[in-house]
């Protein structure tokens, strides 16, 4: 198992990067190291998710630092003064809607902030020896990418390790071409990396645009539900925290050079998944489901939306003895409690109140 020190968290204020530095340093034991969180705080990054952490770890486990990752200096600043051997790059733009309206976001990002954190990594990474310069062998650089980049399935089949890329929007050709990138990056240079391609992921902390949360709240509010074309579309769901442990086996035991896919093994129609939803709301909330359904819009397809996703995760279960921990059920049920039950969270990211915060805590950008 690799011995983990000072580990770089790039978009630790976003929803996945958020959950896993909660997981890394209140449920894993064998993790004794610092982690430090650089994150940009655009309009899906709330450093108030990690306020718990920061209170309990503060300067001596858990360090912030704002800073885009494109932003060379800053990133070279943030490797020397915390001396990083660990990289687990959260970091990018993820909506596809919002690539089709602005895909340059998505290029700066997930394409350039990735080569800076890759090149930054390299040269901070490699040290004179005899013989002449080498990679040092106890860092790992690892990339969280996902099951997008593979394009669309029919009706039947699996994507693996070895599908070939095929994306169709722009957020998932910007994640391709940071995939190759990071491997170009292991292949030249030496550096050791290892990747992993990721289904969708649900839970606490995700920002109100994505499909889940989107849905609970606006059940919640009285406002329609908007299904893309016929509601068809089929996705392999995992909770976020079976995905991060996935990310943390692969960091700690995964070889060096080697991709991972990651998924919940857990295919859902789009709207059979918001039947299921409006189900628990309607519970939760002692409303009628029928009148909640009633709301459902069917709305104009999006362009270029792939039909179906499905994961094969065998290679990770089989090396790394990974498995889904939480039922798509349980997680739905808690991801509608925690919902429900952080409200204040959810007004503070859809107003202007949060960006108050940021720029009275940290400045403006």
């Amino acid at each position: 198992m690799r011995k983990l020190t000072n580990v770089l968290i790039t978009g630790g204020a976003g929803f996945i990067g958020c959950n896993f530095i909660h997981v890394l340093l209140t449920k894993t034991p064998d993790f004794a190291g610092r982690v430090i969180n650089i994150d940009a705080l655009t309009y899906a990054g709330n450093a108030g998710s990690l306020s718990d952490i920061d209170a309990k770890f503060g300067g001596s486990r858990y360090f912030f630092e704002r800073a885009d990752i494109t932003d060379r200096p800053a990133v070279e600043a943030i490797f020397k003064k915390y001396d990083i051997d660990t990289v687990i790059h959260f970091a990018a733009e993820s909506h596809v809607d919002r690539s089709i309206l602005g895909p340059e976001a998505f290029v700066k990002t997930n394409v350039l902030g990735t080569y800076t954190l890759l090149d930054v990594a390299r040269v901070a990474w490699t040290v004179q020896r005899e013989g002449g310069a080498r990679m040092r062998d106890d860092v790992l650089f690892h990339h969280v990418s996902t099951d997008e980049v593979y394009g669309s399935l029919g009706s039947e089949g699996y994507f693996t390790e070895t599908t070939q890329y095929d994306p169709r929007s722009p957020y998932s050709a910007s994640k391709a071409s940071s995939d190759h990138l990071a491997f170009a990056y292991h292949h030249t240079y030496g550096l050791p990396l290892t990747l992993s391609n990721c289904s969708n992921n649900y839970g606490p902390y995700q920002f109100p645009e994505k499909l889940i949360p989107l849905m609970i709240l606006n059940m919640v509010e009285g406002k329609p539900l908007p299904v893309y074309g016929d509601g068809k579309y089929i996705r392999d769901w995992v909770f976020v925290e079976d995905h991060n442990a996935a990310v943390w086996s692969i960091v700690t035991r995964g070889r060096s050079g080697e991709k991972y896919n990651i998924g919940g093994e857990n295919e859902w129609e789009n709207i059979a998944l918001l039947d299921k939803l409006i189900e628990i709301v309607a519970s939760r909330k002692k409303m009628d489901p029928e009148t909640i359904k009633a709301t459902i819009t069917h709305v104009k397809d999006r362009p270029g939306h792939d039909r179906r996703y499905a994961i094969d995760c065998s290679k990770l279960k089989r090396e790394l003895d990974w498995s889904r921990s939480v039922t798509f059920e349980l997680g739905l049920e808690l991801t509608v409690d925690w919902y429900l039950g952080n409200d204040q969270w959810v007004k503070s990211v859809r107003s202007g109140e949060y960006r108050n915060w940021v720029e009275k805590n940290y400045g403006s950008r």
